[in-house]
């Protein structure tokens, strides 16, 4: 970070006189590097200073997103974080970005809220000639120099994942299309996540005849995702498929299906209800998924700490790191009927959930 140097003028000139002494006695001229402004070039300690403006905590893999960037960027790795939480508000995170520029820090790390509505503020950050990494969710921009990478999920393609699976597993079960009666709770309107996922479950609803009931927001929280299950089960009598956005919606569904004595499950047959969800962070949702009660849960991995000091490490050297980094990841399910899913002829293995799984998952 840079620090302004403060200098008291009696000691400046003791310390002037010292240095001609020196320099006369070695033959060396030896001194503090400044810019124009008298801001030293460099973080005085060494330390690598990192500002990170969190979208929020919404859920649970946004605490173990958050999480994992504390243990890449801790001071025992040689750096100082400056983590700033937006509270979902994208108004929260500008003023952050705006701080950490002030501040000068090395790099600047965002999670946006939303695509939109950052270019003014990334152009500051490229003019202080800081560099911008995103996670996570994606920004839209008019120009993409505007931030240095992105590393993050294919949430589009998670959800085209989600949907093969339902479509392979309705067809194991004798069920078609015109069958599947399905209400879609969203993630954040705006945000990456909820694009990507929504327009795979649509674009697959359309292209094999499902009954999309109604798609509503739940905010990715476990009450939104509850309130909204609720209301759509007071709505429709026929629902037998709840796409959930993340684990926290999928759980507050749960809760609102059971309270509405219905069944969580996958006999579609016998009135259960199929619960899909994504991310896999939260220990309830696994284990759900473990015991039928969710159906198939699409991993979204929330550990970018390593993979963003990866890049800054790339930074360091002079290098330059792909422009954009996708995460692999894979599907979670107990039922058998499904073993892998085909998208535009790539195969995508279902990890058969067992107890040994969770045990040596990493999150």
């Amino acid at each position: 970070m840079k620090k302004r140097v403060k200098i008291n003028l009696s000691a400046f000139l003791s310390l002037a006189l010292a240095v001609m002494i020196t320099a006369c006695g070695s033959g060396q001229d030896d001194h503090i590097k400044t810019d124009s402004a008298g801001d030293s070039a460099g973080s005085v300690s060494g330390t690598t200073v990192i500002g990170f403006s969190q979208l929020g905590a919404e859920s649970d893999w946004r605490s173990a997103n958050s999480e994992s960037m504390r243990t890449a960027f801790s001071t025992d790795n040689g750096y100082e974080l400056l983590f700033e939480d937006g509270q979902q508000k994208q108004s929260k995170q500008i003023t952050a970005i705006r701080s950490f520029i002030q501040q000068g820090v090395d790099y600047i790390v965002l999670a946006p809220v939303t695509q939109d509505g950052w270019d003014s503020v990334l152009q500051e950050a490229q003019e202080a000639d800081i560099p911008v990494i995103i996670v996570d969710r994606m920004v839209e921009t008019a120009d993409e120099d505007l931030f240095t990478c992105w590393i993050g999920s294919d949430f589009y393609l998670e959800g085209c994942k989600a949907c093969e699976w339902l479509r392979k597993y309705a067809a194991s079960q004798g069920l078609s299309g015109a069958d599947l009666h399905i209400v879609n709770i969203q993630g954040t309107i705006g945000s990456s996540a909820q694009i990507g996922r929504t327009a795979g479950l649509e674009e697959y609803s359309e292209k094999y005849g499902w009954d999309l009931r109604e798609e509503t927001p739940g905010d990715f929280t476990q009450a939104k995702g509850r309130e909204v299950m609720t209301q759509m089960l007071v709505n429709y009598n026929n629902i037998n498929v709840v796409y959930c956005e993340n684990d926290n919606e999928a759980l507050g569904a749960i809760e609102a299906i059971e309270a509405a004595g219905k069944h969580p499950g996958g006999d579609i047959k016998n009135g259960d209800i199929l619960v899909l969800s994504f991310d896999g962070v939260n220990e309830t949702a696994i284990n759900y998924c473990l015991e039928g009660t969710i159906a198939c849960i699409v991993e979204c991995n929330p550990l970018h700490g390593p993979r963003v000091e990866n890049i800054i490490q790339t930074l360091k050297r002079g290098g330059t790191p792909d422009k954009l980094e996708y995460v692999s990841e894979t599907l979670y399910s107990s039922y058998e009927a499904v073993k892998d899913v085909r998208i535009d002829s790539r195969d995508y293995p279902v990890t058969l959930l067992t107890q040994e799984v969770i045990d040596t998952r990493a999150y």
